[in-house]
């Protein structure tokens, strides 16, 4: 299985250069290997774009794989990545915890390694580029306590196979445990949702009101697709728009919910900056310069040298700042 894997990223990989085989570049012109977790998902096309562009203006070239949400297809694409002689590995890991092989392979080649978005766990990584995970969590639940101070809280979190929603779990967390241990807060659920699926969500949400008698205030959902399955659920019982719900990634689905009522909030992470920061670090590397981390996060393995973009709440007062940023149009918003 594993073999036939290996061929089929190869010849994706062969696809994408046109059969040539890829040298070691010198540190003018990196190569830059970027193995992202699912390029199905608009969320990871933007950051794909976006890099590939900020990259190439710093003389890089980019080889991007899809794992599609698979961990053994993108253990074999870090592989043929690895094959190919790119001279840094970019690397939105579908989950964080298997790749330590994959990634050991790559520093014998001399190879450096920068965690995208995502931390990967137990491993020799040169570097993290992310938004602030941890105070993404905090502006979620701060948003819905901010209008429903008291109440039965469901907390329906991320891919299990994902870091960042365990830290995004501690963020929420630090807001609502004092109203926990307050009393006026009462958490009535809780449950991860695999590959952050919509339907997942929507049946765990569907679940919850069954066995809650519909009596839930709140929903902590960790992204824009889990709030999406929630207010489905939530829609079905004529909810939709009385549950607070909480977001982020401010996919375009979301932010229209949030004009019209139905989602509280989004976090809005300017994909451009990550994407141009990430580029930056990864040519930096190559170039032996060193970047402008400003945190250090410990992996499992080492303290990782970070940088840490800072996350904006966006709810109906500032949508706006989507379109002065550039990232939606008015007409997109307007679901024309």
């Amino acid at each position: 299985m594993k073999k036939m894997i290996k061929a089929v990223s190869l010849a994706c990989a062969m696809l994408f250069t046109g059969g040539v085989g890829v040298a070691h570049a010198d540190a003018q012109n990196p190569k830059i290997g970027f193995s992202i977790d699912d390029l199905r998902l608009e969320r990871w096309a933007r950051d794909r774009d976006y890099f590939t562009a900020a990259a190439q203006k710093l003389g890089a070239k980019v080889y991007v794989q899809s794992a599609d949400a698979s961990e053994q297809r993108q253990i074999a694409q870090i592989e043929n990545l690895i094959s190919r002689g790119v001279d840094v590995l970019v690397i939105v890991p579908y989950n964080a915890t298997v790749l330590n092989n994959a990634i050991r392979e790559a520093k014998k080649a001399k190879i450096k390694v920068v965690s995208y978005d995502r931390l990967i766990l137990n491993a020799d990584v040169d570097a993290y580029v992310s938004f602030d995970n941890k105070a993404v969590g905090e502006l979620q639940a701060q948003s819905l306590v901010a209008l429903k101070p008291k109440g039965n809280y469901y907390l329906l979190g991320g891919a299990p196979t994902d870091n960042n929603a365990k830290i995004l779990r501690e963020g929420q967390m630090k807001v609502l445990q004092p109203l926990v241990d307050k009393g006026d807060i009462k958490i009535v659920g809780k449950q991860w949702v695999k590959d952050w699926n919509a339907s997942e969500a929507m049946a765990i949400v569907e679940n919850a009101l069954t066995a809650s008698g519909n009596k839930i205030d709140a929903v902590v959902a960790s992204n824009d697709g889990t709030a999406g399955g929630a207010i489905q659920a939530l829609a079905a019982q004529k909810l939709a728009g009385k549950v607070v719900v909480s977001g982020q990634d401010a996919d375009l689905a979301a932010v229209r919910r949030v004009i019209a009522g139905t989602q509280t909030m989004t976090v809005y992470k300017p994909l451009r900056a990550l994407a141009s920061n990430a580029a930056s670090v990864a040519v930096q590397l190559v170039r032996n310069q060193k970047p402008a981390y400003n945190a250090q996060l410990n992996n499992g393995f080492k303290n990782v040298d970070s940088l840490l973009l800072k996350p904006v709440l966006l709810n109906k007062s500032n949508v706006d700042l989507l379109v002065k940023d550039g990232f939606y149009t008015q007409t997109q918003l307007a679901g024309k």
